[in-house]
């Protein structure tokens, strides 16, 4: 019952994560991926996925896209990744986060990421090495947060209805998404 308690106070830190970053990070992965069209078909949720729709699409999705970080402005990136620092890090403070591991994990990867960015001056004219380790790390994000946002689309179809079918709406992989009803 205890355990229940604590993932279900999770559940609301990772839904006001996806409120506040997760949702527009995703879009800025995409947006980084230049093989997306090939799998983003499959992370279209719809209202009537079971649990077993989610799992074989996590399954499925072992490792996503071909990140390439020259296909973005990477200091575009950076601005967005440090307004969202301070809200990021009074996440990790949660007590309850090592009940969570992979979401631990998706964090301090974004923290990564961050760090990496805020510590080139020059995000244009990098060398070849930097961009390849530029685009591992956002790899790395961009894998990790699909597969928190699967979940987290799989917790909120179960619990929450209504915010399940507003996430629909607002879907990042879905090219014909719109918000209206």
């Amino acid at each position: 019952r205890e355990k229940q308690s604590i993932m279900k106070k999770l559940n609301v830190v990772i839904n006001t994560f996806f409120s506040e970053v997760g949702t527009d990070l995703l879009k800025i992965c995409l947006s980084f991926d230049s093989n997306s069209d090939s799998f983003r078909k499959n992370l279209v949720v719809k209202k009537d996925w079971s649990d077993r729709d989610f799992l074989m699409t996590k399954q499925t999705l072992k490792s996503c896209g071909s990140i390439d970080s020259k296909r973005r402005d990477l200091g575009e990136v950076r601005a967005f990744l440090m307004s969202k620092r301070q809200f990021l890090l009074t996440l990790l403070e949660n007590p309850h986060l090592v009940e969570h591991e992979s979401f631990t994990n998706l964090l301090l990867s974004i923290l990564h990421l961050t760090d990496e960015l805020e510590n080139r001056k020059n995000l244009v004219n990098l060398p070849e090495s930097d961009f390849k380790h530029l685009s591992d790390d956002i790899k790395r994000v961009y894998n990790l947060v699909i597969l928190e946002w699967l979940d987290y689309m799989r917790y909120l179809k179960k619990d929450y209805p209504y915010l399940f079918s507003l996430a629909l709406r607002l879907n990042p992989f879905d090219e014909n998404a719109l918000v209206a009803v």
